[in-house]
C-alpha cells in the first residue's frame, strides 16, 4: 500500500537554483508519479529572477529532461500545480508576498493549511529567510508547519550555536528537519536492520569483537565549478566531515535505541558524540592533491587563490569511551580526487587467538571483515578465510555478498525518501540541534589550529603520511576499490 501524506503546500526557496533542479524537483516529480504526493499538493517556488507560473513551469520541464527523469514521470509533475512568486531583495514585503501567495492557493484547492519550507538556498542567507518567515507569521498555520535546512548548518560551534538559536526563535525543534542526503540512503537506513535484525552482527558489535571500523568517502572528483564555495567553507572536514562522515559513524557506534523513533534514535546519536574522546591532533592527518598530467592541482582550479591552506583530503582516528567501544579506534576517512567514487564502512573483527592451522605454514587473512558498501555498488560483503579443495593445505580470503540491485529492482533517491518523511512527519533521519554543536564541537580543536598539509597525487588514496590512520594490512579495501 503506497503511503500518501496530507494535501500540503511545498514552497521552495531556491526554486531555480542548482539544488532544486538536479535533486528536489526531480525527486518530487518521482513521488508525485509513484501516487505519494495528494494530486492536489501544490508546489510554490520562490526565487529572484522575475518570472510567473508558465514560465516557471516551463522552467521546471526543461531541469527535469535535464536530469534524465523519464518523459511519464516529468508529465506527472509538470501541471497546475506548480507556481512562482518572485521574493525580489528579500524584504518584508517580499515575505508577506509569498505568505498572501501561500493563502491564495491554499482557499482555491481548499488545503487544510500544511505547509512544508525548503531551504535550498545558500547558508549566508539562512537567517535573513528564517527572520522574514517568522516575521510574516509563516512559522504556524491551521494545518502543520516545517522547516526543511540544508546542510552545511553553519561552519564552526559558534555559528551553529547562533543558527540554532535562531531557528529556535521562529520555530519549535519538532517543526525543524535538518537534512543530510546521505541519511536517506537505503544502505545506511538499512545500518540498524543489519545490527538489531541480526543476532549474528550485534553479538559481536562490542570491544570484545571488533579490532577497528574504518569509514570511507572518497570521490574521484575535484571540486570542479564549486571552488569558490568549497575553499570558502572550509574543505574536507567541513563539507565531508562534520556531517556525512560524523553521521555514519553515530549509526555504526549507538547503542539500541528503546524504540524505532526519531527521539528514541537521535538520543542514542547524541550520547555516541558526547563519549566521543577529545581529538589527538597527531592522530589527524589533512592533504591535498597535486596535479598528473590529466587533471589540475587544487591550487590550479578556478577560482581557488594560490594562498589557499583549505584541504581536499582528512584522515583521523576517534575512539568512543564507553563500555561497548572502549579502546576500539574508528578511522573517519575523505578526499577528493582519489582513485576512484567510494563510500564504505568495513568492520575488522579481532583475529583468532589459536595457532591450529600453523603446521600447514598458512598465513590466514589477519580477521574477518564485514563490508557494509553504500556507492557506487550498495550491499554487505563478509569476508572469511576458506580452505582450498586439494593439497597442499592452503586458504583463501572469500566474500559472501548481497548487492541491493541484484535483489532490488528499484531503490528510491535519498531526497524521495527524505521528503516524504518531511511531508509524514518523521524526523527519524534527519539531524537534531544538539546532533549538530556536539559534531562542530568534537572538531573545534582542529578547525582553530589546523595541522598540516601533505600533498597526493590526483588518482591515489591520499597522503603517504596518513596510512596510518587505517585499518591495517588494507589491501581487502584497496581490492574492493579496484574492483
Amino acid at each position: 500500500m503506497v503511503n500518501v501524506p496530507e494535501p500540503s503546500v511545498i514552497v521552495i526557496f531556491g526554486g531555480t537554483g542548482d539544488l532544486a533542479r538536479r535533486k528536489l524537483l526531480p525527486a518530487m516529480a518521482r513521488l508525485a508519479h509513484g501516487k505519494h504526493l495528494p494530486p492536489t499538493t501544490q508546489i510554490l517556488g520562490v526565487a529572484r529572477e522575475p518570472m510567473d507560473d508558465a514560465s516557471f513551469r516551463e522552467f521546471v520541464q526543461e531541469a527535469l529532461t535535464a536530469a534524465k527523469v523519464p518523459k511519464d514521470v516529468t508529465q506527472a509533475l509538470c501541471g497546475t500545480c506548480l507556481h512562482y512568486t518572485s521574493i525580489g531583495t528579500a524584504t518584508p514585503a517580499d515575505f508577506e508576498a509569498v505568505a498572501a501567495r501561500i493563502a491564495s492557493l491554499e482557499q482555491a484547492h481548499d488545503l487544510p493549511g500544511n505547509r512544508a519550507f525548503y531551504l535550498a538556498l545558500p547558508p549566508q542567507v539562512f537567517a535573513l529567510t528564517i527572520e522574514g518567515l517568522g516575521a510574516a507569521g509563516l512559522n504556524q498555520s491551521a494545518g502543520w508547519t516545517r522547516l526543511i535546512i540544508e546542510k552545511p548548518f553553519g561552519h564552526d560551534l559558534a555559528s551553529a550555536h547562533e543558527l540554532n538559536r535562531l531557528v529556535h526563535a521562529v520555530y519549535r525543534e519538532d517543526q525543524i528537519y535538518r537534512i543530510d542526503h546521505y541519511l536517506g540512503k537505503e544502505t545506511v537506513q538499512n545500518l540498524m536492520v543489519l545490527r538489531f535484525a541480526n543476532t549474528i552482527f550485534e553479538s559481536v558489535w562490542n570491544r570484545d569483537r571488533v579490532e577497528a571500523v574504518q569509514i570511507t568517502v572518497m570521490e574521484d572528483i575535484g571540486v570542479g565549478s564549486r571552488g569558490n564555495y568549497y575553499d570558502k567553507s572550509g574543505g574536507a572536514i567541513r563539507d565531508m566531515l562534520q556531517n556525512h562522515l560524523t553521521q555514519l559513524f553515530t549509526l555504526v557506534a549507538m547503542e539500541i535505541p528503546s524504540a524505532y523513533e526519531a527521539d528514541a534514535i537521535r538520543y542514542e546519536k547524541i550520547k555516541v558524540l558526547r563519549s566521543t574522546r577529545h581529538l589527538d591532533p597527531n592522530r589527524v592527518v589533512r592533504g591535498r592533491y597535486l596535479g598528473n598530467g590529466k587533471v589540475p592541482s587544487y591550487l590550479d582550479e578556478p577560482d581557488i587563490p594560490n594562498t589557499s591552506t583549505t584541504e581536499t583530503f582528512v584522515a583521523l582516528e576517534l575512539f568512543v569511551d564507553n563500555w561497548r567501544w572502549a579502546g576500539v579506534p574508528f578511522y573517519l576517512r575523505t578526499g577528493k580526487r582519489m582513485g576512484k567514487t567510494l563510500s564504505q564502512i568495513a568492520v575488522r573483527l579481532r583475529p583468532s587467538p589459536a595457532a591450529l592451522f600453523d603446521k600447514f605454514q598458512v598465513k590466514l587473512e589477519t580477521a574477518d571483515t564485514l563490508i557494509i558498501s553504500l556507492q557506487p555498488d550498495s550491499g554487505f560483503s563478509l569476508h572469511f578465510d576458506v580452505k582450498v579443495p586439494g593439497t597442499p593445505f592452503r586458504t583463501e580470503r572469500v566474500p559472501l555478498d548481497f548487492r541491493y540491485a541484484a535483489r532490488y529492482s528499484e531503490s528510491p533517491e535519498a531526497y524521495e525518501t527524505l521528503l516524504l518523511d518531511v511531508l509524514e512527519g518523521d524526523q527519524t533521519l534527519f539531524v537534531h540541534a544538539d546532533e549538530v554543536e556536539q559534531s562542530w564541537k568534537l572538531y573545534t580543536p582542529i578547525l582553530e589550529a589546523p595541522t598540516p598539509l601533505h600533498e597526493y597525487v590526483a588518482g591515489t588514496w591520499g597522503p603517504d603520511g596518513a596510512s596510518h590512520l587505517a585499518i591495517p594490512d588494507a589491501d581487502l579495501w584497496q581490492e574492493n576499490w579496484k574492483r
